[in-house]
């Protein structure tokens, strides 16, 4: 059976070894999101927010993987984002977008990505509704998007939406069906063709779909958001990208702080329980050597009946 002191050894370091295993994990990733949208019409500016905590010291931004900008608050620990600016919009800064952060020695995992799309590189499509723009609730519809310049892809948005845009294939023209309709698929729709995910068409002119009818369903209800520049709201990108609350990201350091202090204090323990044994055997032994000595003394000599 072993010891106690070899117990409480085991116990410690399988005790460290969990809180040090916790506090690597520790380092949430961080939150991106782009200003004023995802979409950003060529030649526009931008910005990049990333959001990390309140330790954070250095934030790097990624660019299809690489290493695209780096900024260090100028004073730590009274903000926890930092910003990256694009000055114009073009098909090379377009793509995906990637954030991380540094708290001491240690580095963040990467955001979530963030697609950033240039709009506006290329023609004009016509965006149409079947069976026509008012129906009533329970009906299907289909949207058809068309672009002259042949393309592989498109996309259909709805004004204020907060999900993501629908996509379609097709060498000239791609359709969307939808439905049945109620009346939160109403408002107001256009679309875009696109070579690749990250560069889209001009959008297409506004169509209106006005489905009559049927009770109130906020599945697909429009959110509030802030109006983009040229006066046509797309929805911002907020499942993906939503701001958390510091509390939310970094809620495990009351616990390992808690886990850091049961390890200090199985330590000290330890450290006590090794000098008591210590004292212990010292003392056993000094008790042995002493019980032997006394055993080795020569006894007086008496003199024989001889040597009188």
């Amino acid at each position: 059976m072993p010891s106690a002191p070899a117990a409480l050894l085991f116990l410690g370091g399988l005790c460290l070894s969990q809180s040090t295993g916790t506090q690597q994990q520790t380092l949430s990733k961080p939150v991106i999101w782009a200003k004023p949208s995802f979409m950003i019409p060529k030649g526009h500016p931008a910005v990049i927010w990333c959001q990390g905590p309140h330790q954070a010291v250095e934030y790097q931004l990624l660019f299809e993987g690489g290493l695209s900008a780096l900024d260090r608050p100028k004073s730590p620990g009274s903000v926890n984002r930092a910003k990256f600016s694009v000055q114009a919009m073009s098909s090379n800064t377009a793509g995906q977008y990637q954030c991380l952060y540094r708290s001491g020695e240690r580095w963040s995992q990467p955001s979530d990505p963030l697609d950033l799309v240039v709009t506006g590189l290329y023609d004009t499509p016509a965006l149409s509704v079947q069976p026509r723009p008012e129906v009533t609730s329970g009906e299907n519809v289909t949207f058809s998007c068309r672009l002259e310049t042949a393309t592989s892809m498109f996309f259909l948005l709805k004004e204020g939406r907060s999900s993501r845009p629908q996509h379609g294939y097709g060498t000239m023209q791609a359709e969307f069906p939808m439905g049945p309709v109620t009346r939160a698929h109403g408002g107001t729709y256009r679309c875009f063709g696109s070579y690749n995910k990250h560069a889209w068409s001009f959008p297409s002119e506004p169509v209106k779909l006005l489905v009559k009818g049927g009770g109130e369903d906020t599945t697909f209800a429009p959110t509030e958001h802030t109006s983009y520049p040229d006066g046509w709201d797309p929805y911002m990108l907020t499942v993906d990208t939503r701001i958390q609350k510091e509390p939310d990201l970094w809620d495990h350091t009351g616990q390992n702080l808690l886990r850091m202090g049961i390890a200090f204090l199985v330590l000290v323990a330890l450290v006590g329980l090794l000098i008591e044994d210590c004292l212990h055997r010292k003392r056993r032994q000094d008790r042995t050597h002493g019980a032997s000595s006394r055993g080795c003394r020569r006894r007086p000599r008496t003199q024989s009946p001889l040597e009188k």
